[in-house]
């Protein structure tokens, strides 16, 4: 297996969990255990207008809901009712992120691994995977394609469970990926610019404190780790023993081994279809509101990809917990009500109509152009290969054309970084998402680094939808921060000469 002996493999396996990093957090017990999820959701049947109204309210002042107060929302099924959540949703989103959507792509860098999820393409005992893990050559290669040729400015790079993506890995690759200087090309026409990822998020397996912190110093923008499912049993049912990621608990408590470490910015998710979809929405309020109460941050954005086929693994073809489309947009709505100042993440897992639709709940973040091959964008095809990925996606369109769809809905795409360059992370952007302040920053550099997009990556036909958004936005700014117009106005001016990666 990629050279690597099996006894280096097993050796490696035994001495990755650390078990006096998560016994500290444990008090009679694990958050997700005591938080007695089952009997809060049995209990919030009846329905109470004052209470609805006053948990609405909580959330359109950006407080964290509590357990109670989210299993209430979950149990709303009168449809004047849930307009009315999402008319309130929608004022969250506005209120904490303005009206912007950020976009990035993911980038696999391997599928080995040494785990055996029974929902996963890529499980250790799935044969028919083609297995590779990219070089630094590769991974330069494919950094060039989506900073240079698609536009993009933020990448989630994806690592599997495995020695051969160990944190030395890890630290060379993003290295690898910030230092690409990409010649910007639009159609094999040199536009004579230069594109760049700016921030690179990563989706990796739970890594020790001392890990957590090498990838602290090296820059990295979020660090998303999924529970999964956070039921027990459930959870136990699809991790084999013996795998690393069979401990539950190793996994639940990566987060606070994460922020003890200094990283500034989370990410939570759940797999939806594994378990019942309510459960796994109040575990994730659960995990939130355990990390606010421990280190006075909770999650910078949140994921809830649903389980898609994969090849070669029947438990995703008649899932149990199968999440319908209505029910999937209710626990987006929910979500964001109950943890309003996360950004909402919504992949290309996905439909087009579903992404569309789910837009108005709330959503502040997705992928486009992805692919999720190992090597898949240097490799020019269209199609997708199950043999090389995780799981199949449904919404293969391009960046462009994603863009003009959220222009054509009034909503302008955001390519801003400058948060985290600025030292906008960790307890400074909390407090200035839970105040609303984030947002009037996020529309300044939205138009920026739209209009820096647009000139470098855009079809006339683009260009068009999209100056009735850019003209709207500025003239928002104008009237809402008087003060910093003229300056903001200097900038626009500099981008428009070709200057980039200037921000607030």
């Amino acid at each position: 297996m990629l050279g690597i002996k099996v006894s280096k493999i097993d050796f490696w396996d035994k001495q990755r969990i650390k078990n006096h990093q998560i016994e500290k957090y444990l008090q009679k017990g694990d958050f997700i255990f005591n938080s007695n999820i089952d009997s809060r959701l049995k209990r919030s049947k009846k329905s109470d207008s004052k209470k609805f109204q006053d948990i609405l309210d909580k959330s359109l002042s950006i407080q964290t809901l509590n357990l109670d107060e989210t299993a209430y929302l979950l149990s709303v099924s009168d449809s004047k009712n849930l307009e009315k959540m999402k008319e309130v949703a929608f004022k969250v989103k506005k209120k904490v992120y303005d009206n912007r959507i950020v976009t990035f792509a993911p980038l696999y860098l391997g599928n080995f691994c040494v785990n055996d999820c029974s929902y996963c393409g890529f499980r250790k005992s799935n044969k028919y995977t083609k297995r590779k893990v990219l070089s630094l050559a590769e991974i330069e290669a494919e950094t060039k394609i989506l900073a240079g040729q698609i536009g993009h400015k933020r990448l989630i790079v994806v690592y599997g469970e495995h020695p051969a993506n160990d944190i030395d890995y890890m630290v060379d690759t993003i290295k690898t990926i910030y230092k690409v200087e990409a010649e910007v090309k639009v159609e094999g026409k040199s536009k004579n610019r230069v594109g760049q990822i700016r921030r690179v998020n990563v989706n990796a397996p739970p890594l020790a404190i001392e890990e957590l912190k090498r990838l602290k110093g090296v820059g990295i923008g979020t660090y998303q780790v999924f529970q999964e499912t956070y039921h027990r049993k459930t959870y136990q049912d699809v991790h084999p023993q013996g795998t690393i990621k069979s401990d539950y608990l190793w996994r639940l408590y990566v987060m606070h081994r994460a922020l003890e470490a200094g990283v500034d910015d989370i990410g939570l998710g759940a797999l939806f279809g594994l378990y019942d979809w309510r459960y796994e929405v109040m575990g994730l309020v659960a995990h939130n509101r355990e990390l606010e109460k421990k280190f006075g941050i909770g999650a910078h954005t949140v994921s809830f990809p649903r389980l898609e086929p994969a090849t070669n693994t029947p438990f995703t073809e008649s899932p149990k917990y199968k999440v319908s489309d209505e029910d999937f947009k209710k626990l987006i709505l929910v979500l964001r009500l109950s943890i309003p100042h996360a950004g909402m993440i919504i992949t290309c897992r996905e439909s087009p109509q579903i992404k569309k639709e789910s837009i108005a709940l709330g959503i502040t973040q997705t992928d486009a152009s992805s692919k999720i091959g190992i090597g898949s964008y240097s490799d020019r095809s269209d199609n997708q290969e199950g043999l090389r990925q995780q799981f199949l996606l449904s919404d293969t369109r391009s960046l462009e054309e994603v863009i003009q769809e959220f222009a054509k809905a009034g909503s302008i795409t955001s390519f801003c970084t400058a948060g985290y360059r600025c030292g906008r992370t960790g307890e400074c952007i909390m407090e200035l998402l839970r105040a609303g302040k984030e947002g009037k920053f996020c529309k300044l550099n939205a138009v920026l680094t739209f209009r820096e997009w647009l000139d470098d990556f855009a079809s006339e036909e683009t260009k068009k939808i999209a100056k009735k958004v850019i003209n709207r936005e500025i003239q928002e700014i104008k009237q809402t921060l008087p003060g910093v117009f003229p300056q903001f106005m200097e900038y626009y001016d500099r981008v428009k000469k070709g200057e980039r990666d200037i921000y607030f």
